[in-house]
């Protein structure tokens, strides 16, 4: 399993996902102004610079469930809403198209290559903001630039405390990895989504996917930068000199590889993995296939939300007297992902309850007694926080990753 693979996989996901609700918001004719501001928020978030920090540290990739609570929250960032139905299509849609481009990929490099496609992308939806322009423009520079990072130093001589040596502690780099190292990232990236077989009306309609909901992958079309055609195998002597040539019929329809896509800042990509395949407008339908339905009753266990658990938030809903949860409630609005709701509530009832993400409602009331007395809480705490300051904490919201959203 590689370390380095969650940030490719947040940013394609993230990509696939601006493509949806762009393309949603435009078929339900949403206001320009509303739009854009949906876009923005969303991307301002997503490439929050103390939340990539702590997504580029190597680490293994998080669960199904928490990664799916991640881009939930990610999604709500704005004064856009889904409801359940709507947000399962779209996490739906979301992994499988990456899934579709993981398994079609030449080489694994060109990994690399699909996430420049979603980050050109995304740039061109924030062109007109230059702020979060640069939030996406940093985020291409810790993809391709080399970043050394020095937390410890000590005195080279006891006597010259000047004169310190620094320890690196790790490079996170993409560019200059080997190709064994971007195919361990492929692979990690297929054994997470190994199980999930959604089908997906766009793939059904151009072939490439089966009624099962597994992909068909092509034998023919050009063949990876840097490789010969098949249909020939040579034989070489002791001496590594070549003796003979054997050729064979391939049976398929290959053509020579075309010129390699560029990894830099600007420049032409090549490949058309990862772009927008939803700038046609056309509709978009998932079902679940048997597989993924059998799947689901072997993880019930593990997916089944905790009543305790909720109980605790709705106590602390009621504590909670006097905040306004719902931000931007007035000028909100509820985005579709299906082409009716009636669809959408056939949607919802018809999943699987085992692979649907509930969501819990916090109704906050406004009792003037409720928040003096849980502003005195809080003040106990803060005291008591400014009494410990000096103790090393075991673990910190910025560590966490999910803690981590819920702050910006």
């Amino acid at each position: 399993m590689s370390s380095t693979t969650l940030p490719l996989l947040f940013i394609n996901l993230g990509g696939e996902m601006l493509y949806i609700l762009d393309q949603r918001l435009r078929a339900q004719n949403i206001p320009v102004d509303k739009a854009k501001k949906v876009m923005n928020d969303i991307i301002t978030t997503m490439f929050n610079k103390k939340f990539l920090e702590e997504l580029f540290k190597p680490q293994e990739l998080y669960s199904k469930k928490a990664l799916r609570t991640v881009f939930d929250r990610l999604a709500h960032a704005s004064i856009m809403r889904l409801n359940q139905a709507s947000m399962d299509k779209l996490y739906d849609l979301m992994t499988m198209a990456f899934k579709y481009q993981v398994l079609l990929c030449p080489r694994p490099r060109d990994l690399l290559l699909v996430s420049f496609n979603h980050m050109d992308a995304i740039r061109e939806f924030v062109k007109d903001a230059p702020s979060i322009l640069d939030q996406v423009d940093n985020t291409y520079k810790q993809l391709i630039e080399v970043r050394l990072h020095f937390p410890l130093c000590t005195p080279i001589l006891p006597r010259f405390s000047c004169l310190y040596f620094f320890f690196p502690s790790h490079f996170q780099m993409y560019t200059p990895m080997s190709s064994g190292e971007f195919q361990l990232i492929r692979q990690t990236l297929l054994i997470f989504f190994q199980d999930m077989h959604i089908r997906v009306s766009i793939f059904l309609k151009d072939k490439v996917q089966n009624s099962n909901g597994r992909f068909v992958l092509p034998i023919s079309g050009p063949i990876p930068h840097g490789t010969q055609i098949p249909g020939e195998i040579r034989m070489y002597s002791c001496t590594g000199d070549e003796s003979s040539t054997l050729l064979f019929n391939n049976a398929a329809n290959y053509a020579p590889a075309v010129c390699e896509g560029s990894f830099e800042l600007f420049g032409d990509r090549i490949t058309k993995l990862g772009t927008n395949m939803y700038s046609v407008c056309r509709p978009v339908e998932t079902h679940m296939s048997g597989t993924s339905k059998l799947l689901a009753q072997h993880t019930k266990v593990n997916l089944a939300p905790n009543p305790l658990a909720k109980e605790e938030l709705n106590l602390l809903a009621e504590l909670m007297g006097g905040l306004d949860v719902h931000k931007n409630a007035d000028s909100g609005f509820r985005v579709n992902l299906f082409a009716t709701d009636e669809e959408e509530e056939e949607a919802l009832i018809s999943r699987p309850d085992e692979l649907s993400y509930g969501f819990i409602n916090i109704h906050a009331t406004k009792d003037q007694t409720a928040n003096a007395e849980l502003a005195k809480i809080m003040g106990e705490f803060s005291e008591s926080q400014q009494s410990s300051d000096q103790s090393p904490s075991i673990s910190s919201k910025g560590d966490d990753l999910l803690a981590m959203m819920d702050g910006l």
